[in-house]
């Protein structure tokens, strides 16, 4: 198995939103907002290569979305989600799996490409797209604190292609594949899928928005978007302990600079990044 995180690109988000109820003078210090209150986030998306599959989690933003969105949202970087496959010698045909941790725009949004005559089709052609079956649901009608998270673009042209499979949701974690385990979360959304990931002796977590960056590692640090964020905190609390009692590399899907990296504990006993580490040394290829 080889492992590698695929850039696709930044955009924005409010600061306080991403923040919650940590104050501005503080998360400031660590990604400083914009004249408009707007942070910069990476869309850090994963690849994995076993020997008889290339599996791509999450797919970033995507290009289909109209002026409007992009205004508001800043799409921006020299990375795109395809420019960055083809520096692997990879094409879109190339990918057999596509594992979506949760269906949100900033995640989804590039499993959906429009082709030359406009229609809206997998940009995938040959991969099988996962979610679950609770929260493809949970998608579909949304609540009103996710309605404009969920774009229904984004979202039906998998079904109609018949491109759609789902992974039974568990309270215990799920082996999906070989060496790729599911943790399903419920504070950021409803069945989020966090995938745990061995290979040979060493373990790693991709956080999803479980852990969006390296700044939210502290317990109160949790998004305003989280429908349940108590739960988020509990969630958190247990894959900090868990990964500090293993040496877990964590992978940070929105962290503008720190793609991953190990916890430590300070001489209080206060979890934070220890160190940067890239997949690379961390496995040892």
């Amino acid at each position: 198995m080889q492992i590698t995180t695929i850039e696709t690109g930044f955009f924005k988000l409010d600061g306080g939103a991403m923040f919650g109820v940590v104050p501005r003078q503080l998360w400031e210090r660590k990604n400083p907002p914009d004249t408009n209150n707007m942070c910069t986030w990476s869309m850090r998306c994963l690849l994995i290569r076993t020997d008889n599959r290339i599996i791509l989690i999450d797919t970033g933003l995507g290009n289909k979305q109209d002026e409007k969105f992009r205004k508001h949202f800043e799409p921006h970087g020299t990375d795109t989600l395809i420019g960055s496959l083809a520096n692997l010698e990879l094409e879109p045909g190339d990918i057999t799996d596509v594992l979506l941790t949760h269906l949100h725009f900033d995640h989804v949004g590039g499993a959906v490409r429009r082709d030359e005559s406009g229609d809206l089709v997998p940009t995938f052609p040959n991969a099988t797209y996962w979610t679950n079956e609770r929260h493809w649901k949970w998608a579909l009608d949304p609540n009103p604190r996710e309605a404009a998270s969920f774009l229904k673009e984004n979202l039906l042209p998998l079904q109609e292609h018949k491109v759609l499979e789902f992974i039974d949701v568990s309270d215990k974690d799920v082996n999906w594949l070989p060496g790729i385990d599911l943790r399903f979360l419920y504070g950021h959304t409803e069945a989020m899928m966090m995938p745990i990931i061995t290979n040979g002796d060493k373990r790693m977590i991709y956080c999803a928005d479980l852990l969006p960056s390296s700044y939210h590692i502290g317990l109160p640090w949790v998004m305003s978007f989280d429908v349940r964020p108590l739960h988020t905190m509990s969630e958190k609390k247990r894959i900090l302990n868990e990964a500090i009692d293993h040496g877990d590399l964590l992978v940070f899907e929105h962290d503008p600079h720190v793609q991953s990296g190990v916890l430590g504990k300070d001489e209080k006993g206060r979890i934070g990044l220890e160190q940067e580490v890239d997949l690379r040394d961390f496995f040892n290829y």
